[in-house]
């Protein structure tokens, strides 16, 4: 091997070009590790460019800022996501760098739609559930009431939109719909008003009991002159109506109303 000059040139030009290499690695380390790459600003944004309603300085100094740790190269961007996110009222964040000492985080924010069961959480409009301050969302949010068996936030949210459109014909707006642990629909009203649905059985159901329901309710809100606290569809042919009062019509009974 030894007197193999093409093969000593190889190993040669090998090694030397390791060499190279390692020396090339640690002046690269020596450099990033200068002060003049330490990260000098933090500059927190709303991700659709709209003000930040809840998040604010003092949270990110005390909460995310701890967890930022190296400089504009060392720092892991994905430890600076997920300190932020850990952040109260934080649905997602994004990391970039800015050049020469910057980090650039967007923020997307919760948006509450209502309370979620009793444990004190709330369901966002995209159906997340989180937990902040309570009292602090119930002053800036008119809050809705929602509750269902775990894992149901999306389900009930679907559900929500679909009553607003079809109760809207009869200028109804739902305040609370819940999911039993049976998985049956009951929604309560603006005006006051409860309607147990039931379960659903197929696709068709909820619409068979919906368009039941806008058919017949004109009428029954015309009888009952002082209100209808609830009406109960878990029925084949008819439906169960509580009033507040009496009926001002003595041919409905204010125990069963045929539809």
């Amino acid at each position: 091997m030894w007197h193999n000059v093409r093969l000593l040139n190889a190993i040669s030009n090998t090694f030397f070009a390791i060499f190279i290499l390692a020396v090339g690695a640690g002046v690269i380390g020596w450099l990033i590790q200068k002060p003049v790459y330490a990260l000098q600003t933090v500059r927190v944004q709303s991700a659709d460019g709209k003000e930040l309603k809840h998040v604010n300085a003092l949270t990110v100094r005390n909460i995310a800022l701890p967890n930022v740790k190296g400089n504009f190269f060392t720092v892991d961007l994905n430890d600076v996501r997920a300190a932020f996110e850990t952040v109260p009222w934080v649905r997602e964040a994004s990391v970039r760098r800015e050049w020469p000492d910057k980090l650039i985080v967007s923020l997307e924010e919760y948006e509450p739609l209502g309370v979620w069961g009793n444990a004190g959480q709330l369901i966002s409009t995209k159906g997340d559930l989180f937990t902040v301050n309570m009292a602090e969302a119930e002053e800036d949010y008119d809050l809705l009431k929602f509750g269902g068996p775990e894992g149901s936030e999306k389900e009930a949210l679907n559900r929500y939109k679909e009553f607003c459109k079809q109760f809207a014909g009869i200028h109804l707006v739902p305040k609370e719909v819940m999911l039993s642990d049976r998985y049956a629909w009951s929604v309560r009203l603006d005006n006051g008003m409860k309607v147990e649905f039931g379960r659903e059985k197929n696709q068709d159901t909820m619409n068979r009991l919906m368009n039941s329901l806008l058919k017949a309710y004109p009428q029954l809100a015309q009888k009952a002159a002082n209100g209808i606290e609830s009406i109960d569809m878990r029925y084949p042919n008819g439906v169960a109506l509580k009033v507040k009062g009496t009926l001002s019509a003595s041919n409905i009974k204010q125990d069963s109303v045929a539809l």
